[in-house]
């Protein structure tokens, strides 16, 4: 089975976006350096051409390369419009939602459709082989994380402080969850990137 990590880029305290679901400049990083992460990244709709800095690019390379599924919720799907059918990476997506899939919307996309967490996770692993599967942070990332169903905890923090806003791991019902030692992978330029086992409850 692949790997599963929930994934996002966060504020010191601990928001992907403010209440508006404005990043603010907690993806400048992305853009700031001189090292591209993919041949093709379609700027016109991710913003920039990806350019990070030494220090990320290994990072990130890495793992955008070993990431073969990404499961979002349907809010981001709704925010980027999916990326207009090219994520940033990934050779599929999952989206969670009760709502279908738009009529018409890009039917040449590998975009996936579940009902629930759970189903959405079982069809990342059958879409995955023994490739990895991001789940982006937020409500639905925090939902797989009670239910057992993430490896590791991937964050990429910011110095910034928003004070309000969308939580890395949303509304996570149980709450007090104990994750393993962190892992300081390195720092880039504007960005600490960090990694954290999930202790598996018995």
């Amino acid at each position: 089975m692949g790997t599963t990590y929930l994934h996002a880029v966060a504020s010191l305290d601990g928001y992907i976006a403010d209440e508006n679901d404005d990043v603010g400049p907690l993806h400048d990083w992305y853009f700031n350096g001189d090292h591209p992460l993919v041949g093709e990244d379609h700027p016109d709709i991710h913003g920039s051409p990806f350019r990070v800095s030494a220090a990320s690019a290994g990072y990130v390379r890495g793992m955008w390369s070993r990431q073969k599924v990404l499961v979002v919720g349907r809010h981001q799907f709704d925010l980027t419009n999916g990326w207009e059918g090219h994520p940033p990476a990934s050779e599929h997506v999952v989206v969670v939602s009760h709502r279908p899939r738009p009529a018409g919307w890009h039917p040449e996309a590998p975009y996936h459709f579940a009902g629930s967490v759970e189903e959405g996770i079982a069809r990342a692993q059958e879409l995955a082989g023994d490739g990895e599967i991001g789940v982006g942070a937020g409500d639905v990332g925090g939902q797989a994380l009670a239910l057992g169903l993430i490896d590791h905890v991937a964050i990429d923090v910011v110095p910034v402080v928003f004070g309000r806003g969308k939580p890395y791991f949303g509304a996570l019902a149980d709450g007090n969850l104990m994750l393993g030692d962190p892992d300081v992978v390195i720092q880039g330029d504007g960005v600490l990137h960090l990694r954290l086992p999930v202790r598996r409850r018995g």
